[in-house]
């Protein structure tokens, strides 16, 4: 199920990136040819997102490869690093386009209204059904969550684009062009200063946000042979799987063998309260 699974994932994936490359296409000849920066703006997170799922689906196939001993923690983190790069590129997209749009509110130009029109409800169509399409998996990884809020973004920036041409059209007011820009610019920076903050916890080797360590200590410490717990280590390989470890002092001078009970009910504690998969301890004992 779990491979199946993966291709599904893989599938979704592909049928969004030809939807969107279709559209991205459309959308910058349809903006040079209309003078509309909102349109172009909605191609470039259009192209944005095309790249964001390609990152996403390659990412996926490198997080699938085994361990090896070069590699002894695996690839998971190549999905991690995917959606830092990501989130990077779609901020300084994000900035660029709010300085063009500044631009065009000093020097409005003439917008062709029915290009901006045609365009808008050909992307919303699209990205609402990539949208759909990606639905069932959204949750599998930040990655594939990342790819997902794209498309719902783009979706959401189409809607303004239709909603700025028809602006256009009633009132010939040519800075509604460079407002719609704004607003999608603004949209995509909010949305990913998230993405890019959660990578680089991860990539920093931060504890996650929701464990608080005080109570893992309190937990191991409830087992009546452990007296302390030193020298921690928390942290996410990628968005699921949490790593730890730790020194523990005993109360008495254990045989090594009796370790072997006391750390499957270590393991166990942690893994029950705090979903944690990986442990490592050092035993200590001092006269």
């Amino acid at each position: 199920n779990m491979s199946h699974n993966h291709e599904h994932t893989g599938r979704n994936l592909a049928i969004t990136v030809i939807l969107n490359s279709v559209i991205t296409l459309g959308q910058f000849v349809g903006g040079f040819v209309s003078g509309s920066l909102a349109l172009i703006s909605d191609a470039i997170h259009n192209l944005s997102d095309v790249i964001s799922v390609v990152l996403a689906w390659i990412a996926h196939r490198i997080g699938q490869k085994p361990r090896t001993t070069q590699s002894t923690f695996g690839y998971k983190r190549a999905e991690i690093l995917a959606a830092f790069i990501n989130a990077i590129s779609l901020i300084a997209i994000s900035v660029f386009l709010l300085v063009e749009a500044v631009k065009r509110f000093m020097q409005p130009e003439e917008v062709d209204y029915t290009w901006m029109l045609g365009l808008g409800f050909l992307g919303f169509l699209a990205n609402g059904l990539s949208v759909l399409i990606l639905h069932h998996n959204k949750e599998e990884n930040l990655n594939i969550r990342a790819a997902y809020l794209h498309l719902i973004g783009d979706a959401m920036t189409s809607v303004a684009v239709i909603v700025g041409a028809i602006g256009i059209w009633a009132f010939q007011i040519y800075w509604i062009d460079p407002l719609v820009t704004v607003l999608i610019s603004v949209y995509i920076f909010i949305h990913t200063f998230k993405i890019l903050k959660e990578s680089i916890e991860i990539l920093m080797q931060f504890a996650p946000s929701a464990i608080d360590q005080s109570e893992i200590v309190a937990v191991l410490q409830e087992i009546p042979e452990i007296k302390s717990v030193h020298h921690i280590h928390l942290w996410q390989l990628d968005d699921d799987k949490i790593y730890f470890e730790a020194h523990l002092l005993l109360t008495q001078n254990f045989p090594v063998a009796n370790t072997q009970a006391l750390t499957q009910k270590a393991k166990q504690l942690l893994n029950n309260r705090f979903s944690i998969a990986h442990t490592t301890f050092q035993y200590e004992y001092f006269e």
